[in-house]
């Protein structure tokens, strides 16, 4: 019997692991990745928006993970200005990601946390008492590695996301299954997530 399996994506930390490897992530391609290696019971997707935002440019991800078989879980995020007068957005989605793990604990064999914050060292050996199998995928190819030391001692395996087969081809102009929710895709969206946006549905991290 295959293994049932859940990813728990931290995207923010996976966007920034791709930007210091020098390529961007096709969440297509991410996903048959997994599914191969087991029955995939949710892949989650976590991320913040900013609030009264009346555009972001991650909308356009967030809805065509929703359509494509991602489980995505958002909060608003704070945005305020710091002493020097720089605009700064404030949330990280660390509680979500560690609750949604332990209420899936009794239900699945393995779990991989596509992330490298040392923060979720004690929700791994929690995971592992419970009977869970821990794969942590992040990098140490770059520089510095992407991975807390902790963090990467602590799981049952680590997996570099560099030798797994999620590059985004820059030739490549992968067509969404479904429209999305927003009228035309963001400036880049294509070039830094692999997807593109729709023309013919107009309905308005």
């Amino acid at each position: 019997m295959q293994p049932k399996i859940a990813i728990f994506i931290d995207g923010a930390n996976l966007y920034a692991t791709s930007k210091a490897l020098g390529f961007d992530i096709d969440y297509r391609r991410l996903l048959k990745e997994f599914q191969g290696r087991g029955y995939l019971i949710r892949a989650f997707y976590y991320t913040t928006l900013v609030e009264n935002d009346e555009y972001s440019s991650i909308r356009p991800l967030v809805d065509w993970l929703d359509y494509n078989g991602y489980t995505v879980v958002t909060k608003a995020a704070r945005e305020f200005t710091d002493a020097m007068g720089r605009r700064r957005i404030k949330g990280n989605m660390d509680i979500e990601l560690t609750i949604d793990a332990l209420d899936l604990a009794d239900k699945v064999d393995q779990m991989y946390i596509m992330s490298g914050d040392g923060d979720f060292r004690p929700l791994v050996e929690a995971l592992q008492r419970r009977g869970v199998r821990v794969s942590v995928v992040s990098t140490v190819t770059s520089q510095p590695p992407m991975v807390s030391d902790d963090l990467r001692r602590q799981c049952d395996e680590f997996i570099d996301i560099s030798t797994l087969k999620v590059r985004r081809e820059v030739t490549e102009r992968p067509a969404t299954d479904r429209p999305l929710r927003t009228a035309t895709a963001a400036p880049g969206l294509e070039r830094r997530y692999g997807i593109r946006g729709d023309e013919d549905e107009t309905t308005a991290s």
